[in-house]
Formats: C-alpha cells, structure tokens, sequence
C-alpha cells in the first residue's frame, strides 16, 4: 500500500472555493504548532480558523487584573501566516466565564452597572487587541434557550435584556471593521428559531451592527429529525439579510442520553457500558451511516451557497473532539473528517464527492 499523502487528497478548500469558506477549530497544541500532523491537514484544507478555547474569557481573562493573551496572540499570528479568515470565539457567554466577573469581593452578586462596565472593558480589551486582525467576533453566544424566551444568565439577571445589544454596541466600537455575529444551537427548531428571528430584528431595529448569525453543526445521526427544518432556518435568517454560518460542526455517532439532544454544555450524564457502543473503531457500517450522514448536510449547505458564508468544523481529528467527554465523559467518539490517526474517513471523501457533485 502506498503511504498516504495529504496531497493526493482534494483540498476541501479547492472544492468549496467560490461557494463559501471551509473553517476548522483548533485547540491548545495546535495553535502552538505541537502537532504537526493536524498543522498540515489545516495547511491543505482549511481557509479559516476558530479557537476552541483560548479566547473565551476563563482562559484569557482569568481574574480582574490579569490577561492570558499567549494562546490568542498566537492563533492569530498562526491565522495570519497561513492566510486563514480568522474568527475570535467567544466575547459574552454564560459559561466558561469565571464567578468573580458576576460578584463583588465578598461574593455577592454585581449590580448592573459594575457588570457592564466589566463587559465593556473586557471587550475593548481582547476586541481592541486584535483590532484589524480579527476578522469576525462570535460577540455573544447561546443566548436563547431551546423556547425561544432569553436565557435565564447572570448576564440576564444582572443586566436586563439589553446585555445583548451592550456586547454588540461594544464590540462595534472596539473595532468598527470586524464582523460581529450571533452563534448558537439547536436553531432548527421552530420555537428557539423564532427567538433568534426576534432577537436579530430587536437588535436591527435599534440600529444595532449584527452581520451573521452562526448556526452550530452539533448534530447528530437522527437528529435533527427534518432536514427540512434546517433549511428553514438557514431560509429564514437569510431574510433578516444577515450571512449565514454553520458552526461547529460535528457528527455524533453515539446514543444521546436526553430526549432534548443539543449541546447545552452544562448537561452531565454518568457513564454506562451500552452508551459507549464504539471503544474500539467505529465499524464500516457506521462508517458508511456517518459518511451519508455528511453527504446530507452538504448538499442542503450547496443548495444554499448564496446564503451561507462559512462552514467550520469542529476539530481536525476525532480524538480532540469535545464529544468524547460531553454530555457522558470517557466515551469514544468519532464526529469529525479524520481520524485518530489523521487519515481522512469516508465521511471526508462523501463531503468532497458531494461538493464536486452539487452546487456547481
């Protein structure tokens, strides 16, 4: 057999090209060049980056007076060598965000306008660091809960409702070129599609700067149910004339243990043998499932190339997926285009085949 070689491989990004960007995530090592295989893949594949980690607040604003700007500086220098549109992930999120951001030194709650003036230095901070550089903000994340109303945060509970247009007005101010976005899950359902639709025209009509919504892949192998209902939703966010973007795209190809599904990161389940069905390698059953699995999200992203701008993956290799330890930790999981090993899986050679195939 001949040794494998990246090259011979179509770059996802030649056979996107024209259609919209082909983005990845990328954790600590790799941001650090520590890991050179998945470096290589990035360097072949990939025209945009988002950081995993290294840019929402805990890790790069750990306590009041200390910033943890490494990792950040060097994602952007990596972005910047290679070329890449650079996304920064996240600015305001209800977790990953440390306690003390929302308490006073006695660990009572903040009141509304020591929150605010926390956020707007926060943002004038990381967004003004990277000014002209950055490309595009995920300014606040998860926002809407799966019925559609606010999310019941501290930013909600301290704030008020306008916490939102703080962070966007902000992060405008900071740096006027970079686009600012909305990213969320499960936003093919109907009802926590609606408070998307809601939020964006609120924030429109107050004359505030939204240029994308981000809709996160974290999908799974029966849901969601109807395709259909993704399509609605990237139909309808389109009409708010805002881009469109499919973040953080993973498969799952393990049960989930909620009826909900989602991606709330605050789910735990403890771990039980028959949810972990995979330990070993996935079968070429499975394979096959996951590669179809693929083909189907990437012909409905083709169909609507005009509206959708990016694409991201989330994560290189299958063994630095987030999925192996949420919502049950310790569990195999194997959502993504290569493998542990770094070889490209039928559901990459399904995802090429798709985009030579459709779209055109």
């Amino acid at each position: 057999m001949m040794p494998f070689s990246y090259s011979r491989e179509p770059k996802l990004k030649e056979v996107f090209k024209d259609r919209f960007l082909i983005g990845v995530a990328l954790n600590e090592n790799q941001i650090f060049e520590k890991d050179t295989k998945a470096l290589k893949i990035l360097q072949e594949h990939f025209n945009s980056i988002t950081p995993e980690n290294v840019m929402k607040w805990e890790p790069i604003h750990p306590k009041p007076d200390q910033y943890h700007f490494g990792p950040a500086d060097q994602f952007v220098a990596l972005g910047e060598k290679n070329h890449m549109f650079i996304v920064g992930h996240t600015l305001v999120w209800h977790a990953q965000t440390p306690a003390w951001v929302f308490q006073d030194e006695s660990g009572n709650p903040v009141d509304r306008e020591t929150l605010l003036s926390r956020m707007r230095e926060h943002i004038f901070t990381v967004v003004g660091r990277y000014k002209g550089r950055v490309h595009g903000w995920d300014v606040v994340n998860e926002a809407i809960d799966d019925d559609g109303q606010l999310r019941k945060s501290k930013w909600l509970k301290i704030i008020g409702e306008d916490y939102i247009e703080k962070a966007f007005e902000y992060a405008h101010e900071a740096d006027p070129d970079a686009e600012l976005y909305y990213n969320d899950y499960s936003l093919y359902h109907p009802a926590k599609r609606e408070g998307v639709i809601r939020l964006i025209q609120s924030l429109q009509s107050k004359g505030i700067r939204v240029d994308g919504i981000g809709e996160q892949g974290h999908w799974g192998m029966d849901y969601p149910e109807k395709l259909e209902d993704l399509e609605q939703s990237i139909i309808a966010f389109s009409e708010l004339g805002v881009k469109v973007m499919i973040t953080e795209l993973d498969v799952s190809v393990l049960p989930f243990p909620d009826e909900k599904k989602g991606a709330d990161v605050g789910l735990k389940f403890e771990f039980k043998k028959e949810m972990n069905p995979y330990p070993k390698a996935l079968p070429d059953s499975m394979q096959k499932k996951l590669a179809d699995r693929y083909s189907e999200f990437f012909k409905i992203f083709l169909k609507h190339k005009d509206k959708i701008s990016r694409v991201t993956i989330w994560g290189i290799q299958d063994g630095q997926s987030w999925l192996n330890d949420w919502p049950i930790p310790g569990r195999t999981n194997y959502p993504l285009l290569f493998d542990r090993q770094y070889q490209p899986k039928p559901a990459f050679k399904a995802v090429v085949k798709t985009g030579k195939k459709y779209g055109k």
